[in-house]
């Protein structure tokens, strides 16, 4: 007799959480925005990816185990069109995170996220921005760097946060966030 081995079965990750996509129109837009200029910022460079609203697996096996960050850029990986992203099968997880935050995700952002980015994915960079001032105050702006297993906040610097990660500063501009090359003339 010969014994029937099961093949494992293959896991479906799905392709969405139900979620809407932005809390406001201003949300979305700017979300796009920042994704559309960091995708033509480093459009170039074949092992970097940039993305946003993308499920992202964290926990092989696990359908629960996810976040969907507004924005992320991941150094080091092949730049490709993705259903979602599964972390151990792409061996890295994002060098910097972006949150556009809002009065009714901020627990998630300020504790949850904050949480599940430095610990787990070790983000080397995790920046949150509130549009509306509802809750970030003075600035409705802050980013930190990780730095021996803790995030440690980042200085403005004439007004603007400096990225080591994006090697480009943010600055806040009314209701949006944008992003300068320090290098470029002005």
């Amino acid at each position: 007799t010969t014994l029937a081995t099961k093949k494992p079965r293959k896991i479906e990750y799905p392709t969405s959480d139900g979620k809407p996509m932005a809390e406001t129109d201003f949300h979305r837009i700017l979300m796009n925005a920042l994704i559309g200029t960091l995708d033509f910022r480093f459009a170039d460079d074949p092992m970097l990816y940039v993305s946003g609203n993308l499920l992202m697996y964290y926990v092989r096996g696990n359908k629960r185990k996810h976040v969907s960050p507004d924005v992320f850029v991941v150094k080091g990986v092949k730049k490709m069109k993705r259903l979602y992203y599964l972390t151990w099968e792409e061996g890295k997880t994002p060098n910097a995170v972006i949150e556009i935050t809002s009065k009714s995700t901020r627990r998630e952002d300020l504790q949850t996220k904050f949480v599940l980015y430095r610990d787990v994915l070790k983000v080397k960079e995790y920046f949150m921005f509130d549009p509306f001032g509802e809750y970030l105050k003075p600035e409705r702006f802050r980013g930190y760097r990780l730095r021996k297993g803790e995030y440690m906040p980042i200085a403005l610097v004439d007004g603007r946060m400096p990225s080591q990660v994006l090697g480009l500063h943010l600055e806040r501009d009314g209701h949006t966030l944008r992003l300068y090359d320090p290098e470029a003339r002005r």
